[in-house]
């Protein structure tokens, strides 16, 4: 639509004549496409992207639209006509156009039905995954097909609890179909927005921060379970193609890469078996069938590499990453997407979580140096005087006050980097920004968190939702968050607002309880009985108490946290946890476990702690 409307000098003529046209990027002002998507699945029943609304001067929709060819086509009008006609309308009746927007605001406005969760509600859920799973390439419903890695966070925890197979199997099947498709960029690296079929073949090519940051999560859990290294390596390589592509010399992290260059879609990442050969000489015929490379090719007559019906081993063989490499430095030669070089808090807390998780878990110490540095970056870059934190950063330029999901997805970092360095401050930041986010974003009527804050600008309406779309809402997030930080430093005020936000919501959760797979998780760990485990060490051994907690993170444990406190450390930490009973023993690092405030016996060794830990 961009190419044949927004480009066109004849539609263009016609909407300057008749319009005031605004370009909204809704990665910046993710508060008015919720408002505007909202009202677009009111009118239609669907939205979707690009989204065309027609608005009256006080910015009230009264007709919505996404696609739309420029002339009228095989049925569908064109976007001309309407932009004519609607003119006509609101010349002819305007007061029957403003009308029809309020309408659509008080629709949209509408309060919320306050029930209880359903007490079968995860079962309710985990049946919904299961019978809309795809057994033969995994995901879920049919094309196009997403990868929701949040959806996998759920099913991995639910495993865990009800020790269920059909569950860890969903998730296998689905981490394995996404590798094997060309939605994998198996030369470059990195994972594409999604697939326009079922079998995760032909991506839409387009790379998402976001997707890679919460696929990588789900790889690194999905790795600490089964120990498949393929798992570990995927994680890898993602990493490898976020700090290689998609890093500023600064430390923050990169929007995305476009679908297509040179005017083509794919035609950065696809091949002919002519250029194969060219490359790899003697080795291309074994490449070709180890990647489906074909003679008529398998997308708009070239090659999406890809590794369907391939039997895929834990660790790739050593040849192919040599042929890998040789075309990787080809590839380097071609004309690139365009990089979509905003800087946004949410999207870079989201792999400031993915970073310290692969740390945690790969023993990558690399991984959480990154981070850190992006957690300065929005310190330094992104954040105002007075604490305020900004949404985007682009050219020496922050802008847009912070949206509720910045601060959620920003602390959910912050979280998982004291999870893996043990450093007070970035819990200590995490309290902060919580607290800074309850100040600016709650509903202190009905609870929640609106989109947008108290001290932003106002539009028509303030929405809030729990909905885990694309990326896990903010409500989610935040729910999450607030119990984690609730067992981290034993404040009930943060485990109550974690409950109002799940009873805020409840309505829709219980009505399709598949759209709230992080919300889920949330449900999950509130119903689970927590393990923490405290670690006090003498001043020198600080080094020998990170390796007892390392020990303990080699397997998944999604309901146990845990905090380490040496004398570097213990004032600061022990300010925020109130730790100082817990004493060493025989001065040497001593753990204990906690679970419904009371403590197992001390424990000095590392084994005896892995276990109790694994048992």
């Amino acid at each position: 639509m961009a190419k044949e409307s927004f480009e066109d000098q004849q539609v263009a003529d016609i909407l300057n004549q008749h319009y005031i046209s605004i370009k909204i990027d809704r990665e910046e002002r993710p508060d008015i496409d919720h408002i505007y998507m909202t009202a677009c699945q009111a009118l239609t029943g669907q939205g979707g992207w690009p989204l065309s609304i027609f608005m009256t001067p006080e910015k009230k929709p009264f007709f919505a639209g996404t696609y739309f060819p420029k002339n009228d086509r095989g049925g569908m009008q064109g976007f001309i006509s309407l932009i004519k006609a609607i003119y006509t309308a609101w010349e002819k009746d305007p007061l029957q156009l403003e009308k029809a927007g309020q309408q659509i605001v008080n629709a949209i406005d509408e309060p919320r039905f306050k029930e209880s969760l359903e007490d079968q509600l995860i079962e309710k859920a985990f049946l919904l995954y299961k019978r809309e799973f795809d057994p033969v390439y995994g995901g879920f419903g049919r094309a196009p097909k997403f990868p929701i890695p949040h959806q996998l966070f759920f099913l991995l925890r639910y495993w865990y609890k009800t020790k269920d197979s059909s569950a860890l199997y969903m998730v296998e099947k689905t981490l394995d179909g996404l590798y094997q498709g060309g939605i994998y960029d198996h030369i470059g690296y990195g994972f594409c927005r999604y697939s326009i079929d079922e079998r995760w073949l032909i991506p839409h090519f387009e790379k998402m921060l976001y997707d890679n940051a919460l696929l990588a999560i789900a790889y690194l859990e999905t790795y600490q379970v089964t120990k498949n290294k393929r798992y570990a390596q995927i994680s890898e390589e993602i990493f490898t193609y976020i700090l290689r592509d998609m890093t500023s010399a600064e430390g923050g992290f990169y929007c995305a890469e476009d679908a297509d260059s040179e005017g083509v879609e794919g035609k950065f990442y696809s091949w002919t078996t002519e250029e194969i050969k060219k490359v790899l000489g003697e080795k291309t015929r074994g490449f070709q069938n180890y990647f489906n490379i074909t003679q008529e090719g398998n997308f708009e007559g070239v090659n999406i590499p890809n590794l369907i019906g391939t039997e895929i081993t834990e660790e790739q063989p050593k040849w192919i990453k040599e042929c890998i490499e040789k075309l990787f430095q080809v590839r380097k030669q071609r004309v690139h997407p365009h990089k979509d070089d905003k800087i946004l808090t949410s999207w870079n807390g989201l792999m400031i979580a993915a970073l310290a998780v692969g740390a945690r878990i790969l023993k990558k110490e690399d991984y959480a140096l990154k981070a850190k540095k992006a957690v300065q970056f929005i310190e330094q870059y992104l954040t105002r005087e007075d604490g305020r934190l900004f949404a985007r950063y682009r050219d020496g330029e922050m802008a847009f006050l912070a949206y509720a999901e910045d601060y959620t997805f920003l602390v959910w970092g912050l979280i998982e980097l004291y999870q893996t360095t043990f450093e007070p401050k970035y819990l200590q930041r995490a309290i902060q920004l919580s607290q800074d986010l309850l100040q600016h974003f709650w509903d202190e009527k009905d609870g929640g968190l609106f989109v947008y804050g108290k001290d932003s600008e106002q539009l028509i309406t303030k929405p809030k939702d729990i909905y885990d779309g694309a990326t896990p809402s903010a409500n989610s997030v935040a729910a999450m968050n607030f119990l984690r930080l609730a067992h981290l430093t034993g404040r009930d005020e943060f485990e109550e607002k974690a409950k109002q936000i799940l009873e805020t919501f409840a309505s829709e959760i219980n009505q399709y309880p598949k759209g709230y797979s992080f919300a889920l998780t949330a449900v999950l760990f509130a119903e689970s009985a927590i393990r923490d485990i405290i670690i006090v060490a003498p001043g020198d051994q600080g080094f020998e108490a990170k390796q007892m907690i390392s020990s303990v993170q080699e397997n998944f444990h999604p309901f146990t946290l845990s905090v380490v406190s040496t004398q570097y450390n213990n004032k600061d930490i022990n300010e925020i946890l109130k730790i100082k009973e817990y004493q060493i023993i025989d001065n040497k690092p001593t753990a204990y476990v906690c679970q419904n405030f009371s403590c197992l016996p001390a424990i000095t060794e590392i084994k005896k702690l892995q276990q109790i830990i694994d048992q």
